[in-house]
């Protein structure tokens, strides 16, 4: 039996819980790194989690944080507009498609970070709150510190790929478990699924919303060098699990790693039970007949 001890990191503030006994196995399980926490902050179940890698647009987290930390102390305002600077509007895809001079309400431009994962918002996000990406990475950064996000180096404020941007899981678990806990209204726009903008809805078909369902709060991302990476908060019976998913090769096996792990952990299934396709049944055969009882050697002829 492998036993896995609790990320200090989660939670700063929650009383420090016990080692819970871990499923030794999960070979099933393809992503390069996995972490699963229960309500008491306890591993139940680990896969490289302290491992540095590239968290991609899991950096949206630290964005959306600043944002809402801007917001409740009101150095800005929902429908504040946003002025779309060259910069901003020129960021790489994915993109919302922003254009210069536009000015979209902050609400807007938050929805597109968390739903639509759009690199253009997230600048234009970073612009609006920081004056410049320079000065709003640093206050990244400075926040990640405080966070006790000890292995995390933020570059950029959307995530596309920097040599100098790196993280683990379980930083990303600490950051995400801070967001939803210390705003809780950022799981409005993390469990959102539509938003529109210039008339044009933009959605996101995520499975995990509904199998296994409980996800309230979920973050995609991707770049060809971080592979598919997930973070999510999930209730169930008022209590919240988080999940961050890190490396996998496509973007249904990130979702397969995740309904697996989460159906662990909600107690629906046991990890190491592959999902297979409904066992056949076959048909049954009806019982032998049964033979009379045989006569006595004695009254038989030519018996020995």
């Amino acid at each position: 039996m492998v036993w896995l001890i609790a990320v200090p990191a989660w939670g700063q503030h929650r009383r420090a819980a016990p080692p819970v006994a871990a499923p030794a196995a999960g070979a099933s399980l393809g992503a390069e790194a996995l972490l699963l926490l229960d309500p008491d902050g306890r591993v139940l179940f680990a896969r490289n989690a302290a491992e540095d890698h590239a968290p991609a647009s899991l950096v949206k987290l630290m964005t959306l944080y600043l944002a809402y930390e801007d917001l409740e102390a009101g150095r800005v305002q929902w429908e504040d507009p946003v002025a779309i600077s060259t910069h901003a509007a020129a960021t790489p895809r994915y993109r919302m498609g922003l254009r210069v001079g536009d000015t979209p309400p902050l609400r807007t431009l938050l929805e597109g970070v968390g739903i639509a994962s759009a690199n253009d918002a997230a600048t234009a996000v970073a612009e609006h709150l920081g004056g410049t990406e320079d000065q709003f990475v640093a206050r990244m950064n400075s926040t990640a510190q405080v966070l006790g996000l000890t292995a995390t180096r933020f570059a950029n404020p959307h995530g596309l790929p920097d040599p100098n941007q790196r993280t683990t899981a379980n930083d990303m678990a600490t950051l995400t478990s801070r967001l939803v806990e210390d705003y809780p209204a950022s799981r409005t726009i993390l469990g959102g699924k539509t938003f529109i903008y210039r008339g044009r809805v933009y959605a996101r078909r995520i499975p995990l919303f509904e199998d296994p369902g409980g996800v309230q709060a979920l973050k995609t991302g991707f770049t060809n060098e971080a592979g598919y990476n997930l973070a999510i908060a999930a209730w169930r019976a008022g209590q919240r699990y988080l999940l961050i998913v890190m490396g996998a090769q496509t973007r249904s096996q990130s979702f397969r790693d995740a309904r697996r792990l989460l159906r662990f952990g909600f107690n629906e299934a046991a990890l190491d039970a592959a999902d297979q396709p409904p066992r056949r049944e076959e048909p049954r055969k009806p019982p032998p007949r049964r033979l009379p009882p045989r006569r006595s050697s004695a009254n038989v002829r030519g018996g020995r």
